[in-house]
């Protein structure tokens, strides 16, 4: 009698589960689940594929800010160079101006002196040597004098920079000297100084007044 219950109780079951595997409803539910899981799927990858171009603009315009703004950083570095350059030439010729000013300021003052120191020359070249002797106290204490106000004046414009240019003999230069003429001088070489016709000065190395000369050259 057990056995024969426990039989149909078996026979029950198989068919409640044939029953639920055979049911359409559960077929027609699974393509609608797996679409749904489908497009669930399509849809999270547009939403990544329409992320990366976004991010690959904003990623290309923060290039292209930077690539600007390195190139106003070079431009302004650049001009902020060439204004130190600038700058820099303008203090050193404005100080060499300065420098000029000092030491060839004087210059039209020293012209005119020389004018005075060539008249004192003069004066004390034109007195005969042989008669400045103590029989003629007069001659020369005037010749004496003339000769100290000489050296005095030599003294004052060599303390100023101020030099005389006594080119006698030596090799003409057209930067210091001014040739007036050009002819053969025995016991003179081609090319030198022969006669000073008036001596020239240089002021601080610049050459204030070029001397008057003749030069040798060759018979």
């Amino acid at each position: 009698m057990l056995s024969v219950k426990m039989a149909t109780w078996c026979v029950r079951a198989l068919r409640q589960s044939y029953c639920v595997v055979a049911s359409p409803s559960l077929f027609r539910a699974s393509p609608r689940l797996l679409c749904t899981a489908a497009q669930q799927k399509n849809g999270r990858g547009s939403e990544d594929e329409t992320e990366k171009p976004e991010q690959s603009a904003a990623e290309k315009t923060l290039v292209e800010e930077k690539t600007q703004l390195e190139e106003q950083l070079k431009d302004v570095t650049e001009k902020y160079k060439r204004a130190l350059a600038d700058t820099e030439n303008l203090r050193t010729r404005s100080q060499k101006m300065v420098e000029d000013a000092k030491l060839y300021g004087i210059q039209g003052f020293c012209k005119d002196l020389l004018e005075v120191a060539d008249i004192l020359e003069k004066a004390t070249e034109s007195v005969p040597k042989e008669e400045v002797t103590s029989q003629n106290p007069h001659l020369k204490n005037l010749y004496d004098g003339l000769v100290m106000t000489e050296v005095q004046i030599q003294k004052v414009f060599n303390k100023h920079g101020l030099v005389k240019l006594n080119p006698d003999g030596q090799k003409f230069d057209p930067y210091e000297h001014e040739a007036l003429f050009h002819a053969p001088v025995e016991g003179k070489e081609p090319g030198t100084v022969a006669v000073v016709t008036k001596v020239g000065y240089k002021l601080h190395g610049r050459t204030l007044r070029p001397a008057l000369v003749g030069v040798a050259k060759a018979s």
